[in-house]
Order: structure tokens, then C-alpha cells, then sequence
């Protein structure tokens, strides 16, 4: 799955996101999409995401169900 395309993502989805304040270092963070913030089809650095815990960040990693 390519994190960059929205049309592979969407709310309820188990996702790994880089956080702002980690993108240096690159540590994941895993959850559960809640809701969907970038409105473009797709972005280069991956789609931003809110996930059910409140952290915001760009989906690295999307698994499978």
C-alpha cells in the first residue's frame, strides 16, 4: 500500500505515522486513522492524518486488515 494516496487510507484504518517533532529521527507512531487532513489525492511526504489518540502526523505505513 502506498501511504502517499489517499484513496488508500481512510478512518478506522491501522496506520504508522512520523510525528512533526520526530521526522528527524523517523520514530512511528502507531493507531487507528480518525480523521483525514489533507485534502489532495495524494503527497509526496504522505498523507496527513489524526489518529484516535489525538496524535497528528504522515502515514509511513499503512497494514493490512
Amino acid at each position: 500500500m502506498n501511504p502517499t494516496n489517499r484513496e488508500n487510507i481512510w478512518p478506522g484504518r491501522r496506520v504508522a505515522i512520523v510525528q512533526k517533532q520526530h521526522q528527524g529521527t523517523g520514530e512511528l507512531t502507531q493507531g487507528m486513522v480518525a480523521d483525514i487532513l489533507t485534502n489532495s489525492p495524494n503527497h509526496p511526504r504522505g498523507i496527513k492524518v489524526r489518529l484516535e489518540s489525538g496524535e497528528i502526523g504522515r502515514v509511513q505505513v499503512i497494514y493490512e486488515s
